[in-house]
């Protein structure tokens, strides 16, 4: 069974979306086990402060070394963690294939930055692997991280009922998925294709295939320019 850890300063954030839906239903299901740690836990400080002011000058505030070495010292002290993962600006986009490598794993840990940053000693010496959501500043890494645990968890055994349904999602092909339809086959003079309606399975696959790609065509070029580099 996969663990997760979050560490994060303003866990409150965290709660609420990781119990609800399908990651509520992964973690009642025994399929995910997920631990929230408060930062301030683990502060020195005796009004339990976690940041400071930045050497050298300038705005914001940076996240202190200490209690981020002191909770991620004593979680790696109980077990051996796979990645320790911090999730930042300047890090590598996280994509399909990420969430896959990482669903395989036993042991992640996700610290969640804050303010300005964290102290440079933190990323230098406890992080083994950091992933941005994209060119877009936040006011912390609660968010991007969990949008990376709700990639990885969707994919693990049981988590969806349909496992089918996981491996034809989006960018798993280095395609984006095609249209989707549901009844009824005719809203308001819309009709779905015929094709869907055939029953004829291997035509299905094939106007899927071909769908997907012609989307991908024209909302990521990008996207399908490396589809077709690899086939």
């Amino acid at each position: 069974m996969l663990r997760i850890d979050l560490i994060s300063g303003v866990p409150a954030l965290l709660k609420s979306p990781l119990e609800q839906s399908i990651i509520g239903r992964a973690r009642e299901k025994k399929l995910v086990e997920i631990h929230i740690h408060d930062l301030r836990d683990y502060s020195a400080d005796r009004h339990r402060k976690i940041d400071d002011y930045p050497y050298g000058g300038g705005a914001g505030m940076v996240l202190s070394p200490q209690p981020i070495f002191d909770c991620i010292e004593k979680l790696a002290g109980e077990r051996h963690y796979d990645e320790i993962i911090f999730t930042s600006p300047d890090g590598r986009l996280f994509e399909q294939k990420h969430a896959n490598e990482l669903s395989i794993k036993k042991n992640l840990i996700f610290l969640c930055g804050h303010y300005k940053g964290v102290d440079q000693r933190v990323r230098d010496e406890l992080i083994t692997l950091e992933f941005s959501i994209g060119d877009v500043v936040l006011s912390g890494g609660e968010l991007p991280a969990l949008m990376m645990a709700d990639a990885i968890i969707r994919l693990l055994p049981g988590v969806i009922g349909d496992a089918e349904s996981a491996l034809t999602d989006s960018f798993q092909n280095d395609l984006l998925e095609g249209p989707v339809y549901t009844r009824p086959s005719n809203f308001r003079g819309l009709k779905v294709p015929d094709v869907l309606l055939s029953g004829d399975h291997k035509k299905i696959e094939e106007w899927r295939s071909e769908a997907a790609k012609e989307r991908t065509k024209q909302k990521r070029p990008d996207l399908f320019k490396h589809f077709k580099n690899k086939n």
